[in-house]
């Protein structure tokens, strides 16, 4: 193109090809280039594939077990042990063949030497080895301090000396360790820290002020710990300090409250108290300074059950062993004012809270063994039921056996704990769970009170009585306070409720088994029991837990009035059987209630009482197996539920097997017929409801139920009626199920049928046989299989129409 081309001559020229043209041009030939790229790609990894299939690969160096840091500390901590050990050796066993100055220039010189080397040796940025060195060095300091008692102070006491070592050392290995050429050193201050552990412990031993002045040695040494750990810096130390802390504190509180609990005096008990909030105070200050909350809630708590502890134990000595336990509650109890201060920290008081709990715990778990007592032990009555009135409460409940001693205070020790409860729990959350409680605790308060203060037999069952009815009337009350907004009470139990209800139920089971101590007070107590129930049951939505209760109260009733009549138990099983009656009427009338169920199933369990009291007696018990078909007959009449119809069937069976076999009746007919005849019935109504059903589901059970036993028995009678009787009622069944093409009875019918023809010839067939020479039966057989094979095609034909004949069958 010439260059004196304008570029307006340009802009007027005509593209070859166009533009448009050109660019998909372009973009055809990246498409293809891309395409090949991925072909080259795809089988370049194929052939690295290949390549590292073919070549092995590579094998790893092998990874060192040990790093070269383990083995130099490793290295470093054997030779420090074994230098120590040879040091010993020298001193103990080796000490008496120099004279004195040898021995001293000896050891000294290897001690200065060992502890000046580390020096030297961190300037040379060598740490472990120095760490190494001044540890040997510490450990000859020991020795040098062991030699110097046996050379020059041999006469002084072993138990001081060593008080004074041990101080001494743990001042030498503190200057050794804060010195500016060996500051970087991690060994020195942990070792001077565990040394300062024994000096005051080893000082008390020696000046024999055992119990007490060693207890106060390891509280303050506990203390001293504790100092440290919030004060210093290096982590080895504060580790060191705060595992002393623990460990001796402990010890020490664990030693003072035992001083406590066993002092005899108030001068001992002061000393042990004082021991005690001494402890308390170490607590409570690592508590104020911790800025860990849980561990801050640990040493408060700690320190509140140490003061506890101590103002306890001061008073208990002064007063009677009966008032131990209130005394270290009042205590615990008074410890919540703490909790109450604003100056404290949170944790703190959260701390305090939780020792007082413990301690409030604690007592409860004390008074468990009345309450125990109270509640369980009327049950040692069902073996000794209408044997006497009992002299007084506590005999009721102990039968003349153990009482737990120093067990008055138990009421008061229940009443502090629930008043406690309700009045100073205000959280949102725990209040309703603490006024549960209160009303539990408030609960066994007053019913183990008769028995703890031993009132009249009569005393006893009031209480129980009152209890009870208190308890349902809580729960009524309750009830109704929570009422649905639109006026109903639809909504489920609530806690309170539910708490009510449980307590109303013990209660009631123990004055139960209270009352069997005498015949009138057992017949009162079941009176007013089924009362009070039922009457809980009426206006409330109680009825799925007071409605069975009551209906149990009056099943025990019933066979209590029957004991006391002197009737027999199959007797007292009629009278039982009106508790199932009157199930089933309640069931009838609740309808589709959350109460229905409870009640039906409470009643179906009387009914197996009724039963079990009268399987001594078949005639009787036949016709309690008949009552219970009546009732289930009556409830199966409710559409939902049709299902108990079975059991009514089911109940009149047995009935009539029962009665049949009272009469010594023993043709199978006899009972096999009743089955038979409901059953057959159910099949023509099913089939009517449902023409579809299978003639199997709606008559195979009632004919099978008679067919069989009676083909059964017919094999065995050597008679000919019950044979004779049998193919014809067989013959009858055949006719109808070809009749009306039903499988079952075709089947049934002429199967039996054959078989009891069978049995009628079997004589005659043994008979022919024995006429007959050997060798004919295998010839019959023999030409009957050859019958069949000629034939094979032809009977596959046959038997697969009589298939299709059967299958369009119902």
């Amino acid at each position: 193109m010439p260059y004196d081309v304008t570029r307006t001559t340009l802009v007027g020229m005509t593209h070859i090809p166009p533009p448009a043209e050109e660019l998909r041009l372009l973009d055809a030939e990246l498409w293809q280039l891309d395409a090949r790229r991925a072909q080259l790609l795809a089988r370049r990894a194929w052939l690295v594939a290949a390549l590292q299939q073919a070549w092995p690969a590579p094998v790893a160096p092998p990874r060192p077990e040990a790093p070269a840091p383990r083995v130099q500390n490793v290295l470093l901590l054997l030779g420090g042990v074994l230098l120590t050990i040879a040091a010993m050796v020298f001193t103990l066993v080796s000490w008496g063949h120099l004279g004195i100055g040898g021995r001293a220039v000896v050891l000294g010189a290897v001690t200065l030497a060992a502890l000046a080397a580390p020096a030297v040796l961190l300037k040379r940025g060598l740490r472990s080895t120095a760490e190494s060195v001044a540890g040997l060095g510490l450990a000859l300091t020991v020795l040098d301090a062991y030699a110097l008692h046996e050379a020059a102070l041999a006469g002084a006491d072993g138990t001081g000396y060593a008080a004074v070592a041990s101080a001494v050392l743990a001042v030498l290995w503190a200057a050794y360790g804060l010195l500016p050429t060996t500051c970087d050193l991690r060994l020195p201050l942990p070792a001077a820290l565990v040394s300062a552990q024994f000096p005051l412990l080893l000082w008390s031993l020696a000046a024999d002020a055992v119990p007490y002045g060693v207890t106060a040695a390891i509280l303050v040494t506990a203390g001293f710990d504790t100092v440290v750990a919030f004060r210093a810096t290096a982590r080895s130390v504060r580790v060191v300090a705060a595992v002393g802390a623990y460990g001796a504190g402990t010890c020490g509180a664990l030693t003072a409250g035992l001083l406590s609990m066993t002092a005899t005096g108030p001068s001992a008990a002061a000393r042990a108290a004082a021991l005690l909030l001494l402890g308390a105070a170490i607590a409570l200050g690592a508590a104020w300074r911790s800025q860990d909350e849980k561990r801050a809630l640990g040493l408060a708590g700690t320190a509140g059950l140490l003061v506890v502890a101590a103002f306890g134990g001061v008073a208990r000595p002064a007063l009677s062993e009966v008032w131990t336990v209130p005394v270290y509650l009042a205590c615990g109890i008074a410890l919540l004012a703490a909790v109450r201060a604003g100056r404290l920290p949170e944790a703190v008081r959260h701390g305090f809270a939780w020792a007082s709990g413990a301690v409030q715990a604690l007592a409860l778990l004390w008074t468990l063994s009345v309450v125990g007592l109270a509640v369980l032990g009327p049950v040692e009555w069902v073996e000794h039921a209408w044997s006497g009135t009992p002299s007084d409460a506590r005999a009721a409940v102990t039968l003349d056996g153990l009482w737990p001693q120093h067990a008055q205070t138990a009421p008061l020790v229940l009443a502090a704990v629930a008043a406690v409860l309700a009045l100073t729990v205000r959280n949102v959350v725990w209040r309703p769970r603490a006024l549960r409680g209160a009303l539990g605790l408030t609960w066994a308060g007053v019913l183990v009170l008769p028995a703890v203060f031993e009132l009249p037999y009569w005393t006893s069952l009031v209480t129980h009585g009152a209890l009870t009815a208190g308890a349902l009337a809580a729960a009524v009350y309750v009830r109704r306070g929570a009422a649905a907004p639109d006026g109903t009470s639809a909504r489920p139990f609530t806690s309170s409720q539910l708490t009510a209800l449980v307590l109303a139920l013990i209660t009631s089971l123990s004055l139960a088994f209270l009352s069997l101590a005498s015949q009138t007070a057992t017949l009162t107590v079941l009176c007013v029991l089924t009362a009070l129930f039922a009457a809980a049951s009426w206006p409330s939505r109680l009825a799925p837990v007071t409605a069975p209760a009551a209906l149990a109260y009056a099943a025990a009733l019933a066979c209590a009035t029957g004991a006391a009549l002197d009737w027999q138990p199959s007797h007292t099983a009629l009278l039982v059987l009106a508790v199932p009656v009157a199930a089933a009427l309640l069931a009838a009338r609740l309808g589709s209630a959350p109460a229905t169920v409870p009640v039906e199933a409470t009643g179906a369990a009387t009914g197996l009482l009724a039963v079990g009291l009268v399987l001594a007696d078949p005639p009787l018990l036949a016709l309690v197996l008949a009552l219970g078909g009546v009732i289930a007959a009556g409830t199966a009449i409710r559409p939902d539920r049709r299902p108990v119809g079975y059991a009514a069937a089911a109940l009149f069976v047995l009935a009539t097997w029962v009665r049949l076999a009272a009469w010594d009746v023993e043709t199978p007919e006899a009972y096999t017929l009743p089955v038979t005849a409901p059953a057959l019935l159910l099949g023509v109504l099913r089939r009517r409801r449902d023409p579809r059903a299978s003639s199997w589901t709606a008559y195979g059970p009632g004919l099978a139920a008679t067919l069989l036993p009676s083909l059964v028995a017919a094999w065995g009678d050597a008679h000919w009626t019950r044979p004779l009787l049998l193919g014809v009622a067989a013959l009858l069944v055949t006719l109808l199920g070809a009749r009306h093409h039903l499988q079952a009875p075709l089947l049934l019918g002429g199967w039996v049928l054959a078989l009891d023809a069978l049995h009628e010839l079997a004589p005659y067939l043994v008979q022919v046989t024995d006429a007959l020479p050997r060798w004919v039966p295998p010839a019959l057989a023999g030409l009957l299989l050859l019958a069949l094979g000629a034939t094979y095609e032809q009977r596959i034909r046959d038997v697969r129409r009589v298939r299709e004949v059967l299958g369009k069958m119902n």
